[in-house]
């Protein structure tokens, strides 16, 4: 009887490759796109303040965070099929929650949403990794990459589309039919665990011991940190400038499309990653970190008061945070030790859920004294001290 890895998919005609994986991930990204900007526009209707969004997402933040330190336990009883699976269900079970507009079935599902896509994230990097080769990584991600950027294109702007017309409902119906539909095209493929790994796709570690380990290592510490300014710009961007759109009364459906036309800007990515190759990753990581911190202090000064050139000024951020997506990876690439990557990863992966969690309870407080153009000044301000960093310890040879 032939190995489950010999069956051809239904996306190339034959062995998994870098096309089957972009398919998945493309799906995906349409799942959690079509609610992405619902959810926080969903919980200031409940919540009634920018403010009350901020401690609602911190809460939902450490929650996470504790439950990303402790996934390896649950993945490694699982084998990698029923893991992917557990994950899509947890994104259909947290549409469920949004549906309900209620407070209790927003932070459930916020929590749901957040876990699941982790689970997502871990699996389909294990499968990437046993299926297509280190040397056509390259070719391989910024397919996928392209691919999920046509999802990030319609998800946001459909969202709140389907939100405003019809209700909390709609969105969320969208998502779990997308979501259904995805785990039917995971299962027809029938892609095959690791053979290494029978019992599961992770083994079970201590978290304390490899979040020390990390630590330890001054380049993975840099690393980390880049990718956190990475994700909070994306964080703050996806949360706080649809809410801008609202309090400066421009609408709900122009903060979607805003998001929506960010994700075009990714298509970029691949000429920072040409421009890395050609003046070194250091250079474009450091500029990128500048254009960002620039762009956001100019939209939090235009403030509620200019709410398109805050607009623009935002979109431009985006524009360099592309950059930092397409190259901002590579220095944990780089540094990371081969034996120690699984391990590793799980830590760094942690930036996502301290992106969500540390400026979200910086905001809490700002928002108590100042209008929601604070924000993105205070995030400009990091993202400046983070971008000094970088210049100053990543080698000059990356």
């Amino acid at each position: 009887m032939a190995a489950e890895s010999d069956f051809p998919n239904l996306v190339t005609g034959r062995k998994a490759g870098a096309l089957t994986f972009s398919a998945i991930f493309a799906l995906e990204s349409l799942v959690r796109s079509l609610n992405s900007t619902v959810v926080s526009l969903q919980a200031y209707d409940l919540l009634g303040s920018s403010q009350k969004v901020s401690e609602l997402t911190t809460l939902v933040a450490m929650v996470v965070l504790l439950a990303t330190l402790m996934l390896p336990y649950v993945l490694g009883r699982l084998r990698r099929r029923w893991a992917y699976t557990l994950g899509v269900v947890g994104l259909i079970a947290a549409s469920l929650f949004f549906a309900s507009f209620t407070i209790s079935g927003q932070i459930a599902g916020m929590f749901l949403r957040n876990c699941g896509a982790g689970i997502l994230n871990i699996t389909l990097s294990l499968y990437i990794m046993d299926h297509i080769k280190k040397s056509d990584l390259a070719h391989a991600e910024p397919l996928r990459l392209s691919l999920s950027t046509f999802s990030w294109m319609i998800g946001p702007a459909g969202g709140v589309w389907l939100y405003t017309q019809f209700g909390p409902w709609a969105p969320q119906l969208a998502s779990i039919a997308v979501a259904v539909a995805l785990l039917v095209l995971f299962w027809v493929l029938r892609l095959s665990d690791s053979a290494t790994m029978p019992s599961g796709t992770l083994q079970p570690f201590n978290p304390l011991a490899n979040v020390m380990r990390f630590v330890r290592q001054p380049r993975l510490r840099l690393a980390w940190m880049v990718a956190f300014g990475r994700s909070c710009f994306w964080t703050t961007f996806f949360i706080y400038g649809p809410l801008l759109m609202v309090e400066s009364g421009v609408g709900k459906q122009v903060g979607g499309l805003m998001i929506s036309a960010s994700q075009v800007l990714l298509l970029f990515a691949y000429v920072f990653g040409r421009l890395a190759h050609r003046f070194g990753v250091r250079a474009i990581i450091s500029l990128c970190f500048l254009l960002m911190a620039l762009s956001s202090v100019a939209a939090g000064i235009a403030g509620k008061e200019f709410p398109y050139v805050a607009m623009f000024f935002l979109l431009f951020g985006a524009f360099a945070a592309s950059g930092l997506d397409g190259v901002g990876g590579i220095p944990f690439l780089r540094a990371v030790r081969t034996r120690e990557r699984q391990r590793m990863a799980a830590v760094y992966r942690t930036y996502i859920d301290f992106s969500d969690l540390i400026p979200a309870m910086i905001f809490a407080v700002a928002l108590s004294y100042f209008e929601i153009g604070i924000v993105f000044v205070i995030l400009g301000t990091s993202l400046v001290i983070m971008g000094a960093l970088a210049f100053r310890y990543l080698p000059k040879s990356m």
